[in-house]
């Protein structure tokens, strides 16, 4: 099966606890909780995963914590994929790779299980110690979900960086996925951040945020998917939950062209 832009394109985000420190768990219950979104009366043509959702935050641990290579997950959720015909945005994880370093990795499936994108974390958070842990990606990362739309990866903290966005935005992007783990007490942060940035590059914006407590800290939810508007679409609340909605392609072009902020901008004019 392929998408036609004129088609609703259906997402399922697997808002979801994590265990800190306990990959074997996460990847059981992250499994369980992604059957039962190809299960539902609507089944979604792309499910998307929180970020870090092998090993949460357990940076003291995360090389002998990460998945080498990202082999463990990359097998698993390409057979889930193929199974289930459906798109999925792994999120990211913890992924120890031949270099040595452990990178913040968001891997991207399609329906054959074919593996279209991988991008790890651009902009890493010094809040939590990230810099001290994980080594930062070095690419922006463009990819296609179903040959009709074109998406941009983004991580948590990178929403931050309404540069990079924009990059992905002038490069083709229609779509902006963020896996994140997103902590109180920054809510009006988040969902004024993901709005902008949905606002301003005239894309959606589908973001999945874990929810639970992890040491000290408590995860919020508010999964989200928003529209080239600036409109909420669907939202998730505090608890665990599948929450999904539906996308129409064809949406952008339309608010593009009522609005052209892409043929007005004045690059030439812009301090860095």
């Amino acid at each position: 099966m392929t998408y036609h832009e004129a088609q609703p394109f259906s997402v399922a985000l697997i808002q979801a606890h994590i265990e800190l420190g306990n990959p074997p768990e996460n990847r059981s219950h992250i499994r369980t909780l992604m059957e039962q979104a190809v299960t539902a009366e609507l089944k979604p043509d792309l499910i998307v995963l929180p970020e870090m959702w092998n090993t949460g935050y357990a940076l003291d641990r995360i090389h002998e914590l990460a998945d080498q290579e990202g082999a463990e997950t990359r097998e698993w959720i390409s057979a889930f994929a193929s199974t289930h015909q459906v798109n999925v945005v792994a999120g990211s994880i913890a992924e120890k790779k031949s270099d040595g370093h452990v990178y913040n990795t968001m891997i991207v499936f399609d329906r054959s299980g074919a593996e279209v994108a991988s991008y790890s974390k651009i902009h890493l958070f010094r809040l939590m110690d990230e810099e001290k842990y994980l080594q930062p990606g070095e690419e922006k990362v463009l990819f296609t979900l179903d040959g009709g739309i074109q998406a941009g990866a983004s991580i948590c903290y990178d929403i931050r960086f309404p540069e990079l966005a924009r990059s992905l935005a002038l490069s083709g992007a229609n779509l902006l996925i963020v896996p994140a783990e997103w902590p109180h007490p920054r809510l009006h942060h988040w969902r004024t951040l993901l709005t902008a940035r949905a606002i301003e590059n005239q894309m959606y914006v589908i973001a999945c945020n874990r929810v639970g407590r992890s040491g000290d800290t408590d995860f919020f939810g508010h999964s989200l998917i928003i529209d080239p508007w600036g409109e909420i679409i669907a939202e998730g609340g505090e608890q665990e939950d599948i929450i999904t909605g539906t996308i129409e392609s064809a949406l952008v072009q339309d608010v593009r062209g009522r609005i052209p902020v892409f043929e007005d901008r004045r690059p030439s004019l812009y301090d860095r």
